[in-house]
């Protein structure tokens, strides 16, 4: 998976300094040359990366969904499409986290969400079967690595229809309950940093520890930026059989995420050959009680 971004810029201090660098330069009766190019860009100038999933299309690579809606009923084909540069649907990928393509789905609110993983058609058409629990806009990330090319995760918007009612996000807290597990957070996240984060798992008061793998790992660990739902990049510590990996109760993962803020962490991890979905809000820049 690519790793999450760091953004910055040097700001109206230094541009006044150019200005008046500028100025003096005439006043003497030299005009001074612009700072050198380097790949198409002045030496000065400084260059932002976005972070992964705000962007429909990247790289000549797109994501164009053929379904209109989502169902909050009983569940539906949802389909969409990955097409390259060439405008032709890739067809070809790179296995990542034991998968070709993993598909995010989220209400704007960071409410339902679901990591699933659709089928691929010979034509390139991706299809699943899938519900969401309510109406409301719902942002679809497709994470995958085209053949040949750096990973690359692409977002899009899909309604399902009806009477939208958010939810506020909840407050940041040390542990989430889910399907009689209880999972505890450790660690801050740190803008612009990498943060180590340890997610325990327990079940009636004992620690899990023959957690099973899933997707390549004890724990999958997916983080989305409150507002416009950037999408971050955590890695897991270790991996199943690598002889120093234990399977649990922590599972251990490295974010950076780009700016303070809220974000929302959900950890996907499997004990009894089910997945459980737990959910926390983490504050960036900020230690939490």
């Amino acid at each position: 998976m690519n790793t999450a971004v760091k953004l910055g810029g040097f700001g109206i201090g230094l541009a006044a300094v150019f200005t008046a660098a500028l100025g003096l330069g005439r006043v003497a009766g030299h005009t001074p040359a612009p700072p050198a190019a380097h790949d198409g860009h002045t030496a000065a100038e400084p260059v932002d990366v976005v972070p992964a999933g705000l962007q429909i299309s990247q790289d000549g690579y797109r994501l164009t969904p053929l379904s209109a809606a989502l169902s909050t009923g009983a569940p539906r084909e949802f389909r969409f499409r990955i097409t390259g540069p060439d405008g032709v649907p890739v067809t070809h990928y790179t296995t990542s986290h034991d998968k070709d393509l993993h598909l995010i789905v989220v209400r704007r609110d960071l409410s339902g969400f679901q990591h699933v993983h659709p089928a691929l058609a010979a034509d390139g058409t991706w299809s699943i079967p899938l519900a969401v629990p309510a109406a409301g806009q719902y942002r679809v990330f497709a994470d995958f690595q085209p053949t040949g090319h750096d990973g690359l995760t692409l977002g899009a918007d899909v309604p399902a229809p009806g009477d939208y009612r958010p939810i506020p996000l909840p407050a940041s807290a040390r542990t989430a309950t889910v399907d009689g597990y209880t999972v505890t957070l450790t660690g801050d996240l740190t803008p612009g940093a990498a943060s180590r984060l340890t997610l325990s798992v327990s079940r009636a008061g004992r620690p899990v520890t023959d957690l099973q793998p899933y997707l390549g790992a004890y724990g999958h660990l997916v983080a989305l930026r409150d507002g416009d739902l950037a999408f971050l990049h955590v890695h897991p510590d270790g991996e199943p059989g690598d002889g120093r990996t234990a399977a649990g109760p922590d599972v251990v993962f490295h974010a950076e995420v780009p700016s303070t803020g809220a974000y929302r962490l959900y950890l996907d991890f499997r004990h009894g050959g089910t997945v459980h979905t737990a959910e926390f809000t983490a504050v960036a820049g900020r230690t939490h009680p």
